[in-house]
C-alpha cells in the first residue's frame, strides 16, 4: 500500500509475515531452482581460475575463511534458490577479483608504494544514514570514492574496454544487475539502493579477503560471526588498503572517502591501518537503525529465504548491534580527538553545515562557498525521502516495542549523547 506525500510515496508493507509473491518473484524462484551449486572453496577457486585464466591468489590464508563461508551457506537450511544463485555468483566474483588484484600488483609492483593520503573514513551503525553521508562527501571531486559499478569490478578486464555502443561495460553490467534486483524486490530501493552510481561501502574490498561481517547480512551465520569476532582483522584491513592502492593506480586521486558500519567494532585495526585518517563516527538511537534492519531483512526474506519469520532477524540483529556498539564504546578512545568527528543524528538533521565544517577542518580541506554549494545540491538531489520511503512497524511485524529494544543499549546512551528518537 502506498500513499502520496510531499517527498514521494510512503510504502507500508502489510504482508511482511505472510508475503504475497508477485509473478516476477515466483518466476525468479522457479528459475533459480533449476540450478545447483557446489559450495566448497575448491569449486569456487577452480571456477575463478577458469573464468580469469589466472592462478595466483596471493596469500592463501583466506581459504579457511572461504570454506567457513561455504559451510555457513550449507548449514542455513532456509536459504532460497535465489540466495544460492546470488551467493555463488558473489563468492565467484570475489575470488576472480582477488586473482585480478594479485595479477595487476605483480605486473605493477609500484602499486604497493602508493600512499593512501589522509582518507576520510565514515563509520556508524548500519541503517543510520552513513550511506547518505558517504555520498554527500563523495560529491567533492577532490576526494576519490567507489561507485558500485567500480566496487564490483575493481580491475577492468579485456571485456571492459569502452566501445561506441557501450562506453562503460562495467557500469552496464551493474545496471543490469540493479534492474534485475529491482524487478523482484521493488521496495528495496527505498531502503538500500544498489544502482550503478551509488557510492559503495569499502566492504567490497574487504570481501576479496573473504572476511568482514558481510556474510551475516546474507546468511544466518552465527558460526562465521563468532569466528570473525575472535580473529584479528589486520590482514583483511591490509587487503582493503591494497584494493584502494590498485584503484588509485587505475584512476586517481589518492585522497579517499570510504565507509563501512563494521569499522565501529574494528577501531583499533582501522586506526593502525589508516593512522592519518579523519574518522567520522555517526551515532543514532539504535532503535531507529535496528527497526530498519529488521524490516529490510524480513522484506527480503520473501525472495531470499524459504520462510518469512520475524524471529530470525529479531533473534540475531538486536544482539549483533549490541556487540557492534559495545566494541565502539570500548575502543573509541584509540581515535585521536584531533582526527575524529562524532556526528549525532539529531544534530545532523538540524544543522549539517556546522558538522561538515568540522569534518573538513579536521581533514585539512578548505570548505569554500562553491564546495558547500556542491554538497547542498547533492543533499537536495539525494534526499532519502524524495523518491519514496518505507514505514516500519515494530509492534505489528515483530511483536516488540522500541523500549523492549532500547533497554539493551543503556551502555551506549551512557557513553554518547544520543537522542532517543523512536518512541
Amino acid at each position: 500500500m502506498a500513499e502520496g506525500g510531499p517527498k514521494g510515496e510512503v510504502f507500508d508493507i502489510t504482508d511482511m509475515r505472510e508475503p504475497v509473491l508477485t509473478d516476477a518473484q515466483k518466476a525468479a524462484l522457479a528459475g533459480a531452482a533449476q540450478a545447483s551449486f557446489d559450495f566448497s572453496a575448491q569449486a569456487i577457486l577452480a571456477a575463478a581460475q577458469a573464468q580469469t585464466g589466472l592462478s595466483d591468489f596471493g596469500p592463501m590464508d583466506f581459504v579457511e575463511r572461504l570454506e567457513l563461508w561455504c559451510q555457513c551457506v550449507r548449514e542455513d537450511s532456509f536459504l532460497s534458490p535465489v540466495s544460492h544463485a546470488a551467493l555463488w555468483m558473489m563468492f565467484l566474483r570475489y575470488a576472480s577479483d582477488r586473482l585480478r588484484v594479485e595479477d595487476i600488483c605483480k605486473r605493477h609492483p609500484e602499486i604497493l608504494d602508493i600512499t593512501i593520503d589522509r582518507p576520510i573514513i565514515v563509520a556508524g551503525p548500519p541503517r543510520s544514514g552513513t550511506t547518505h553521508l558517504l555520498g554527500l562527501l563523495s560529491a567533492d571531486t577532490r576526494l576519490r570514492s567507489m561507485p558500485w559499478w567500480e566496487a564490483i569490478a575493481p580491475v577492468p578486464t579485456a571485456a571492459d574496454v569502452p566501445t561506441a555502443d557501450d562506453p562503460n561495460p562495467r557500469w552496464s553490467r551493474a545496471e543490469a544487475g540493479w534492474q534485475q534486483q529491482d524487478a523482484i524486490m521493488p521496495l528495496m530501493k527505498y531502503m538500500h539502493e544498489f544502482s550503478p552510481d551509488h557510492i559503495s561501502e569499502d566492504i567490497e574490498l574487504q570481501a576479496l579477503d573473504f572476511s568482514s561481517y558481510l556474510l551475516e547480512w546474507l546468511v544466518l551465520a552465527p558460526r562465521w560471526r563468532d569466528y570473525y569476532l575472535n580473529h584479528d582483522q589486520s590482514g583483511t584491513y591490509a587487503y582493503l588498503k591494497k584494493g584502494l592502492q590498485v584503484m588509485t593506480f587505475l584512476k586517481g586521486p589518492n585522497r579517499w572517502v570510504i565507509k563501512c558500519p563494521q569499522h565501529m567494532e574494528q577501531l583499533p585495526v582501522l586506526r593502525a591501518t589508516f593512522p592519518d585518517a579523519t574518522y567520522v563516527v555517526t551515532h543514532r538511537d539504535p532503535v531507529g537503525s535496528i527497526r530498519s534492519t529488521l524490516s529490510m531483512w524480513l522484506y527480503a526474506s520473501r525472495i531470499l529465504r524459504t520462510k518469512s519469520d520475524p524471529e530470525e532477524p529479531k533473534g540475531y540483529w538486536i544482539d549483533r548491534y549490541r556487540t557492534l556498539l559495545q566494541r565502539c564504546v570500548r575502543d573509541h578512545h584509540v581515535l585521536p580527538p584531533e582526527q575524529t568527528v562524532d556526528v549525532y543524528f539529531h544534530q545532523w538533521i538540524k544543522n549539517p553545515d556546522a558538522i561538515l565544517g568540522e569534518i573538513y577542518a579536521k581533514a585539512g580541506l578548505p570548505l569554500n562557498a562553491d564546495t558547500l554549494a556542491t554538497l547542498h545540491k547533492y543533499h537536495a538531489d539525494h534526499d532519502p525521502g524524495v523518491k519514496g520511503r518505507v514505514v516500519f512497524n515494530l509492534e505489528r511485524d515483530f511483536g516488540i516495542t522500541p523500549d523492549d529494544i532500547r533497554r539493551d543499549f543503556e551502555f551506549y546512551f551512557d557513553r554518547f549523547p544520543v537522542e532517543r528518537e523512536v518512541r
